[in-house]
């Protein structure tokens, strides 16, 4: 989801390390905030494998800034995981939003469909966080009102998410 991100971010414009690590922690950062420890070695494997690029430029103050820009290979590589994102980054939330984000930069709209569609029968799925055996349980069954807060919450999001979902892919079949 990391290296995703930084694709992502970097597609839209160069930017330096620091402004990198503050738009990943706007987007991601209130569940997974994104320490230099992790960013840092992230960047330094996109570099490697060809899909940024680092550039120098002198500081406002005294140390050079590293200016990091995707790379044609890098552009495609974005591309791919956008037109083909692995079923976690369909079911997770977090890493849904993260390629949410970004879907904007698959050019064809056949393709984000595709995308959405996979979202969309994720939750078409009878689930719950909570379950008897192994049948989910719903709101209304249940007895404790902070998990029934919880799947009173998730039910709401999910509806909102379904009407967003169905009218997107309407609008991009039409």
């Amino acid at each position: 989801m990391l290296e995703f991100a930084v694709l992502g971010f970097l597609y839209d414009a160069p930017l330096h390390g620091y402004e990198l690590r503050k738009r990943i922690t706007a987007l991601t950062g209130h569940v997974r905030p994104v320490a230099e420890s992790t960013l840092y070695p992230a960047i330094k494997r996109l570099e490697k494998a060809g899909l940024l690029a680092r550039t120098t430029q002198p500081g406002s103050v005294a140390a050079p800034r590293h200016v990091l820009t995707l790379t044609e290979e890098g552009r495609r590589e974005l591309r791919r995981r956008l037109a083909e994102p692995v079923q976690r980054d369909i079911t997770d939330e977090n890493r849904w939003f993260t390629v949410l984000a970004f879907l904007r930069h698959l050019d064809d709209a056949t393709a984000q469909a595709a995308v959405l569609r996979r979202r969309l029968a994720f939750l078409e799925e009878p689930a719950s966080f909570f379950y008897d055996g192994d049948r989910p349980l719903s709101a209304e069954e249940l007895e404790d009102p902070f998990r029934r807060g919880v799947l009173i919450v998730a039910r709401a999001t999910s509806r909102a998410e379904l009407s967003w979902l169905r009218e997107t892919i309407e609008s991009l079949d039409g």
